[in-house]
């Protein structure tokens, strides 16, 4: 049975994995890991284990929900959905990678900061989405696709400008908190809630003009 979880997706898996190995060879035990400064105190510490077990620990959860979901849908739906859930399952694990990357560099002392850089690289992502969804024609390519339709070409309409300036903001936003900087735990939760807050709002919103042509 077609799945969404390729073996390119359990590749990012191993790979963050693999980067969690080195970063528990080279750091310290007691280490922890700053999350977040205050001027030039920090105040937000996350222990190196704590740390390093969220990223693989997320990219399971991800890809089990997406393999679950994938069981869910129907032939015809996973085939009109595919060309939006493959992409977006390979950018959450991606990030996620990034993180987990950007925790061993910090670990081992190194300059790169890959969290802020992961930041700036996802906000340039999501500023693209935001023109190629806002501007989308009915049944593109590069449409939204949901497992139910969009009722009618002004709920198309709504629903794309609806999530196309979302992104947009969510990309001015992150690209903002990644210039000032204030520290990678705030970062990673701001990404985390952006990834998961815009599929969502684009859900309700083909919902609720659903509802209104009902």
């Amino acid at each position: 049975m077609p799945s969404l979880v390729t073996r390119f997706h359990i590749l990012i898996l191993i790979v963050t994995l693999a980067i969690a190995g080195v970063a528990v060879l080279n750091i310290p035990e007691g280490y922890a890991f700053p999350a977040h400064w205050r001027g030039s105190t920090v105040d937000w510490l996350w222990p190196r284990n704590l740390a390093l077990a969220v990223a693989p620990s997320l990219q399971l959860f991800l890809l089990v929900a997406f393999f679950l979901l994938g069981r869910a849908l129907t032939k015809n739906q996973l085939a009109k959905t595919r060309h939006i859930l493959d992409p977006a399952l390979s950018l959450l694990l991606a990030v996620a990678a990034a993180c987990q990357l950007g925790l061993l560099l910090s670990g081992i002392g190194s300059d790169i900061d890959m969290f802020r850089i992961t930041a700036f690289g996802l906000a340039a992502i999501l500023l693209v989405l935001a023109v190629v969804i806002y501007e989308a024609e009915r049944h593109s390519y590069a449409g939204l696709r949901m497992p139910w339709p969009i009722p009618s070409d002004r709920a198309w309409k709504v629903v794309h400008r609806v999530s196309g300036i979302a992104s947009g903001l969510a990309a001015i936003a992150l690209a903002w908190l990644a210039w000032t900087d204030p520290g990678s735990g705030t970062l990673v939760v701001t990404m985390a809630g952006i990834l998961g807050t815009l599929p969502l709002l684009a859900g309700l919103a083909t919902l609720t003009t659903r509802s209104m042509q009902d």
